[in-house]
């Protein structure tokens, strides 16, 4: 029988004969991510290994984004540990505030993701770089912490569940709403410690953007990996991001053997599934994900007169600039309900800075929003933009669990920046095709 990406990727990593899905395996790790909050915690721990050195200090990656800018003399403590240690083990991929971008938007940006890599990180939504055709996953602190003194990490490889997606999308639907939509049919514990392997004639035309959406929010289904094989459009990616590793003869060597080995990366045809399931877009309808839960989605046109307090655009989720040029496509010329606020986070400086450039800020802006600069903040309930007893918000991000944003007695509901700008307007939840 064959073997589906995930296999693959495993097998390339290990030692000795070749696993199927079931099998535990001791593989070397490309990339091992940690962030403000769960660093600090792997810093001790490896601290108290005896560990004097990390494995590579090109492959561990240190990003503050969650608490920063700090927000307290608590948070600029974990920001302050994280710091001191890049600095010690000379961490070349350490991104301080000002060079910084949430995570899981920056790695693929700097070009740190390429497919085939396996990649771990102290943060659920790891899973994000399967985009790119990575096996990428949340790991614990004290994993991280054996990893950076090891090079490897223990795993189960995965079972694999396929998702077929075909047709074509209606206007205002994205990949968000798909993927809003996979998680309500299979539940949040659908794809439990499975990969999820995204693939069909709609995957095939979605942009990257779209498709590190869908691959972030795997784990909402309980999903191990959101993997999409890589194609055309991934090496089109690639090449951009990583411009300078291509550059002169060398480089077009180098290129060339890099698609070759990457065009493997696909499933065999007679690979072996968990599931497999075939969805037809062309009905599929803006959706949202309602309290408490993202698997409690249904189409946004079904919801009627629910009041919001607080509108927030941006995340690893959706804070990439084609996420911010369809909210500014809604927000032109409008202006936010003077009842609500409307807080939108760029997802890096670079989309930020190319949101200034395409006047995406100057709507916001005049359309009376606020833009922040890059953090996780409100998306955890850590700052800029928690809610009180009581309150709603409409977000672009990709958990609206009790309290998740704020006070255990206010709500969250999930949704496309298209809806949510819709909704920013409105000041109750709204299908952009009514406006």
């Amino acid at each position: 029988m064959g073997y589906t990406i995930s296999e693959k990727i495993f097998n390339q990593h290990i030692k000795g004969p070749k696993v199927k899905a079931g099998e535990f395996v001791y593989a070397k790790v490309d990339l091992a991510l940690g962030n403000d909050v769960t660093a600090p915690i792997a810093i001790d721990q490896f601290k108290k290994l005896g560990a004097k050195k990390v494995y590579d200090r090109n492959k561990v990656v240190l990003v503050p984004d969650h608490f920063t800018p700090a927000k307290d003399i608590k948070s600029a403590t974990q920001a302050k540990v994280l710091r001191d240690f890049a600095q010690e083990q000379k961490i070349t991929n350490y991104f301080e505030v000002g060079r910084m971008g949430i995570e899981h938007a920056l790695l693929p940006e700097v070009g740190l993701i390429k497919p085939g890599k396996l990649i771990i990180g102290a943060d659920s939504h790891t899973c994000t770089y399967g985009a790119l055709g990575a096996f990428a996953t949340g790991m614990g602190s004290t994993d991280l912490a054996a990893c950076w003194a090891t090079g490897y990490s223990w795993f189960k490889v995965p079972q694999t569940m396929k998702f077929v997606y075909k047709g074509k999308f209606q206007k205002w639907v994205c990949g968000k709403d798909l993927i809003l939509y996979t998680i309500g049919l299979i539940g949040v514990d659908g794809a439990l410690y499975k990969a999820m392997e995204f693939s069909g004639p709609v995957i095939e035309r979605m942009p990257i953007d779209e498709r590190l959406t869908m691959s972030n929010m795997a784990i909402e289904a309980g999903g191990k990996a959101g993997m999409i094989c890589p194609d055309k459009i991934t090496f089109d990616y690639i090449q951009q991001v990583c411009a300078e590793d291509y550059k002169g003869a060398q480089g077009k060597k180098k290129w060339a053997a890099d698609i070759k080995k990457w065009a493997e990366l696909k499933s065999d045809p007679d690979a072996v599934y968990d599931q497999v399931f075939e969805i037809d877009v062309s009905k599929l309808e803006p959706q949202v994900a309602l309290p408490h839960l993202p698997s409690n989605t249904k189409p946004v046109r079904q919801v009627k007169n629910m009041k919001i307090d607080q509108v927030v655009i941006g995340s690893c989720t959706n804070g990439r600039i084609s996420d911010l040029r369809i909210a500014a496509q809604i927000l032109k010329g409008k202006k936010i309900n003077p009842k609500i606020r409307c807080i939108i986070f760029p997802a890096t400086q670079a989309i930020y800075l190319q949101a200034m450039k395409e006047g995406l800020i100057e709507i916001f802006i005049k359309a009376n929003a606020v833009v922040s600069t890059p953090t996780c903040g409100p998306c955890l309930g850590g700052h800029m933009g928690i809610l009180a007893k009581g309150e709603r918000a409409i977000a672009t991000t990709n958990r609206n669990f009790v309290g998740r944003m704020g006070h255990p007695g206010s709500e969250v509901v999930l949704s496309s920046p298209a809806v949510a700008a819709a909704s920013a307007i409105t000041g109750k939840i709204t299908d952009p095709r009514a406006l």
